[in-house]
Parts: C-alpha cells; sequence; structure tokens
C-alpha cells in the first residue's frame, strides 16, 4: 500500500488531527538521540498521535491486514534508534497522551497513560509523600512508556532497582488489535503470582511484542533526608574496591556514580568554577532515608571509604549537596569539550560489567581510545557496574566517523569479553541487535520464537533487538 493510500485510510479511521504525513512532519520523527540515526535517519509513512486504546487497536488491525510495520514512540531521548520505523510504516507517537488516570495512595500504585513524563509523574506523586523510584537521566523528558519499552533505571538503581519491579500490570494492544491486561484484569493488589508473567515479558521488549497503552504502576514512601559523600581517588582501583567495601559494611546508598580522570577534566574545563580535585577518580556516594539513619550511614561510608581514598567529604546540607552533585549532573555535556571541533556521540553508551572488572574496563577503554585516536569521556552508576562512555569526534569528519563506529564495536565485545552486556538500561534497539548471538546464544531462537507467537507477521518494530 502506497503512502497515499495509509494516509487516506488513517484519516479515515482517525480524523486528520491525529495523522501526521506530510514530508517536514515526518522528518522529525526520522531519528532519536542515538548516532545511528544522526548517520542513517529513517523516515516512516505515516505518524498516529493516537488518544485512546481504541484509536491503538484500529491502527494495529488495519496495520496487520495490510502488513504494514508499527513503530511505538514515546518521547524520542532513546539513544539507541529504537523508536524509529527502519523499514517504513507507521509511527504511534504516544507523546501526547498523558493522562494520570489515578493516583490511588490507598493502594500505593498509580495508573497512567504512556505519555506521562517521568519528573511530572513524581511531581504529582510527592502531594500524596509518594515516589516511582527509577530515575533516568532524561527524567523531565522521557515517558513512562518509553521506561517500560526499554526496563529504564538510571542514577539510583543500585538501591531502587529498575523499572520492572514497579510494574503491577499494563494494557497491551497486540499486533492483530487484541487488547490485553495483564496482571490481572481487576487487580489492585501488590503480589500477584497468578498465570505466566505476561508484565514482566513486556517490561523491556522495546515495542515488538505490543503497544503498551495503560500502565499501573507501583509506588513507594518519599524518603524524608538525604545526604551525598564524595570521595576523591589517587588509584583507579580503590575506587571499585570501595565500593565493595560500604556493601560489606552493610550499608546499601540509593546511588554511586563514578567520574574518572577523563570526565573530571571534561567537568573543569567546561565550568572551571566547580573545581573538582584532579584524581584517578571520584566517587559519589547518596544515601535516603529517615534523617537518624541517613547521618549513620553517611559516617559509616565517610569511615569505610577513607581508608582508600585521598579525600571524603559528607553533607546533608542542601546547597553543598548540589555542589558536590554538580559535577556529576553536568558530565555529559561537558564532553563535548575535550575537543574542539567536537561533539559527544551516543554510540557504545551504555555497557554494564561486573563490579570488580569496572577498574580494568575503564582501562582498557582509555587504551581503545588512544588506538584509534578518539577522545572518550567515562562516567557511569558504579553501583550496579554501569559504564557510561561519551566518545567525541567531529561528526562531518568521513575518517572520524568511521574510526568511531570501530572503537564502539570494540568497546560492545569488551563488555561481553569481561563478563558484562553491551547494554546496562538503555537498551537494544538497532545499534546493539548484532550482538544478540554473543551475549545470548541459542537463547536468541527462543526469544524470537515469544516474539512469533505475539507477532506472527513480524510487523511490531521490525528490525529490533534480534
Amino acid at each position: 500500500m502506497d503512502k497515499a493510500a495509509v494516509k487516506n485510510e488513517l484519516v479515515k479511521m482517525l480524523g486528520h488531527e491525529k495523522v501526521l504525513s506530510e514530508d517536514l512532519d515526518l522528518m522529525y520523527y526520522s531519528y532519536d538521540s542515538s548516532f545511528l540515526t544522526k548517520l542513517e535517519p529513517a523516515n516512516p509513512t505515516a505518524v498516529v498521535m493516537p488518544r485512546s486504546t481504541e484509536d491503538v487497536a484500529q491502527v494495529m488491525r488495519f496495520a496487520f491486514e495490510n502488513d504494514i510495520p508499527v513503530i511505538p514512540r514515546g518521547a524520542g531521548t532513546g539513544e539507541t534508534g529504537g523508536c524509529i520505523a527502519l523499514r517504513g510504516g507507521i509511527v504511534l507517537d504516544l507523546s501526547t497522551w498523558d493522562e494520570i488516570i489515578e493516583i490511588d495512595a490507598s493502594n500505593m500504585q498509580v495508573l497512567v497513560r504512556p505519555g506521562v513524563i517521568h519528573a511530572k509523574l513524581n511531581e504529582e506523586l510527592a502531594k500524596f509523600n509518594l515516589f516511582f523510584p527509577p530515575d533516568p537521566g532524561s527524567s523531565q523528558m522521557c515517558t513512562i512508556g518509553g521506561m517500560v519499552a526499554n526496563n529504564a533505571s538510571g542514577l539510583r538503581a543500585v538501591k531502587y532497582g529498575t523499572t520492572e519491579q514497579y510494574i503491577l500490570g499494563l494494557e497491551v494492544v497486540l499486533a492483530n488489535g487484541d487488547i490485553i491486561t495483564t496482571g490481572g484484569m481487576k487487580a489492585k493488589c501488590i503480589k500477584n503470582v497468578s498465570g505466566l508473567n505476561l508484565t514482566k515479558l513486556m517490561v523491556g521488549s522495546e515495542g515488538v511484542l505490543g503497544v503498551v497503552t495503560r500502565v499501573r504502576l507501583r509506588c513507594w514512601p518519599k524518603p524524608r533526608a538525604r545526604g551525598i559523600a564524595m570521595a576523591v581517588f589517587d588509584n583507579l582501583d580503590e575506587a571499585p574496591a570501595a565500593v565493595l567495601d560500604v556493601y560489606q559494611a552493610g550499608i546499601l546508598p540509593s546511588g554511586i556514580e563514578i567520574l574518572d580522570s577523563s570526565a573530571i577534566n571534561a567537568v573543569n574545563s567546561f565550568k572551571p568554577q566547580i573545581n573538582l580535585p584532579q584524581a584517578e577518580a571520584i566517587l559519589l556516594f547518596e544515601v535516603d532515608g529517615n534523617p537518624p539513619g541517613v547521618e549513620f550511614e553517611g559516617n559509616i561510608i565517610k569511615e569505610v571509604v577513607g581508608k582508600r581514598a585521598r579525600t571524603v567529604e559528607w553533607s546533608t546540607e542542601a546547597k553543598r549537596m548540589a555542589e558536590l552533585w554538580e559535577g556529576r549532573s553536568i558530565t555529559a555535556t561537558a564532553a563535548a569539550r575535550v575537543k574542539a571541533d567536537g561533539s559527544r556521540i551516543f554510540a557504545g553508551e551504555d555497557i554494564s560489567v561486573p563490579l570488580s572488572k569496572v577498574a580494568d574496563t575503564l582501562r582498557q577503554i582509555r587504551a581503545l581510545g588512544d588506538k584509534y585516536g578518539i577522545k572518550v569521556v567515562n562516567y557511569g552508576h558504579i553501583g550496579d557496574g554501569n559504564v557510561h562512555t561519551a566518545p567525541v569526534i567531529n561528526p562531518e569528519n568521513p575518517d572520524e566517523v568511521e574510526k568511531v563506529l570501530q572503537l564502539v564495536d570494540d568497546i560492545h565485545r569488551l563488555a561481553v569479553e569481561l563478563e558484562g552486556t553491551t547494554t546496562g538500561e538503555h537498551g537494544v534497539g538497532a545499534v546493539r541487535r548484532q550482538y544478540a548471538e554473543l551475549e545470548h546464544g541459542l537463547a536468541v531462537k527462543y526469544m524470537q520464537g515469544v516474539k512469533d507467537a505475539f507477532d506472527a507477521k513480524g510487523i511490531m518494530n521490525p528490525g529490533k533487538l534480534f
């Protein structure tokens, strides 16, 4: 079916106001934050902005009957090409469907549509002294639907875990237009082991199994206090060892972040007034909970980490905490400053390795950067081994583009070699699908079998995951 026919049928079903098909409109949906889509943007055939589950079901029935790919999309903040129409088709822009249906404070849960912004949800939950703990760096932009699709986490995953641990149930429209509710059609309970766990199956499936149209989320009580410790290390190996010392002391911080020397230099170049100490590594430990507990755990961290670090500073004072955290908060932006004509690219940015191998990983990434002559800034969530690498190149230079793609491939393969994964939280999408068999072996065959069971025609977000 040609583009004009697809547009006409969609308009007939949904009306002009819900359908985009002009070339300029489609261009805006041809990329996300990934470097891949900067190199190879891909326009969809049409874009639909649904406002009801029935809208989505109608589109899916039409697409199924006519073998048209359908690609669910949130805010487009993803870094893997996961919401791009690689083979044309219909993009479902769910970002404007941002209704908070119900905050059920008495049952510690909330019911939302997929377009709700993460930060906005937590603003509303705060009125009930609740919060949704996963904390991605794109909180001000990313949608709950996108978080579900990619099983997002972020800075505080070390204590609070990932999105999947908070999803109690989903409404999902399948490839053929069927509508299912996982976690129990009428359930409002927190615990439920009835039936196969289709909720867990859908979370992190990146839109290849169906379209999430409603999310039932578990909420937690909002912590009353918070504190931050900054530790400075002259020896890179001492940083992950200090993290293990904290765990063995019985302390589970809400977040543990690392900046290696490349990140420290980038931050100081970008914003000299921050004046981070020159060191091999800086760790930031965040603790939250009740006030006496936070003070107790902070002092334990200061004592334990102080045995390895050059200095450790602990604070629960709001202004000082903001100052201590500022260097980490601007690292991604600061990365581009390490090269005069450089841009930070999002590629190879999300590996995760065992805690014991973080220092070795950082050293080997530095060596790979030197090998290809590319500046790389390293930082990340060391508490769960999630290392973010930020290659910096001139994207208009073909030679640098070719070299950075080789670098990124080596970084992904290094992660698997070191008993880690190519992605800790950003997902596979299109940019990491070629590593599926390297990571999972024969299991990929059964992953494909699951997809085939839900999507016999292969129209749901094709070209992603494997």
